[in-house]
């Protein structure tokens, strides 16, 4: 899943991409370098970020949206307003990538009659706060609890599990300590059924760990992603499309006994 940050603000590369043009050519360098999914969001939930009206996030995002319309992959749409998720599907998202899990009040609504994917995050408070004092008795058990919790309401709403994602949330109100405890025990999440999406690409996490800033750590970024794979995640949401592609390509052809070369 290549990101696509339509934002003045994101953690990584806020700003850049602000210009619908140059959000489209942004996505497809993605694609071509071998993104399955593109990522687009118009407003930034990096710890801190201040909240956008809707009206402002739809601006962001509709001319992306109308550009990509046509193109050979899905393109999933990182909001948590349900006004907004309504829109995008409209405007022909295969995918709602929510870090609220489709708490907000419609937003269950909002998905319930479209086939798109369905994508429902952890995290612990919002995005002014989270990062303040994250505190958990057991991260692993309350997470995986939590979304367990958001998959059966979304069931219950009439939306197929089949439909449905589950992301731990790296960074979404987490200490590094705790974001090291839910990458050693991602497993853990596949009793819930559904697929698991990481997203640990650039985040503060392997800032900690290596020293590097936030435009420095793509090796970290693989590193974690290979990690996250090995560990059982379906899906990786990267900004660094082509390198992860490459280190998963090598883990598959070791991982698979059966493997064969082209010309074998």
């Amino acid at each position: 899943m290549g990101v696509v940050n339509i934002t003045p603000d994101s953690f990584s590369d806020g700003g850049r991409y602000i210009r619908p043009e140059a959000a489209v050519e942004h996505a497809r360098r993605l694609v071509a370098e071998g993104a399955d999914i593109l990522d687009i969001g118009g407003e930034s939930t990096r710890p801190g970020a201040a909240p956008v009206s809707a009206e402002d996030e739809l601006s962001r995002l509709a001319p992306v949206l109308d550009a990509l319309r046509d193109w050979p992959v899905p393109v999933s749409v990182d909001t948590w307003k349900p006004e907004v998720m309504a829109a995008a599907l409209e405007r022909g998202a295969s995918m709602i990538n929510d870090v609220n899990a489709l708490a907000a009040p419609g937003a269950l609504e909002a998905v319930r009659a479209s086939d798109c994917g369905i994508c429902l995050m952890h995290k612990q408070g919002d995005s002014r706060t989270m990062q303040t004092a994250p505190a958990y008795a057991d991260v692993v058990t309350e997470v995986r609890d939590f979304l367990g919790g958001r998959v059966r309401a979304a069931e219950a709403a009439g939306i197929l599990r089949t439909r449905i994602v589950v992301d731990p949330g790296f960074g979404f109100g987490k200490t590094p300590a705790h974001n090291l405890q839910l990458l050693r025990n991602l497993q853990s999440l596949q009793v819930l059924g559904v697929p698991v999406l990481a997203g640990l690409s650039r985040k503060s996490l392997l800032g900690r760990i290596t020293g590097r800033g936030v435009n420095e750590r793509q090796s970290a970024s693989v590193a974690g992603a290979l990690l996250a794979v090995e560990r059982g995640a379906a899906l990786v949401r990267v900004h660094d499309v082509a390198a992860t592609r490459d280190a998963l390509l090598v883990l598959s052809a070791v991982s698979d006994p059966g493997y064969r070369f082209d010309d074998d």
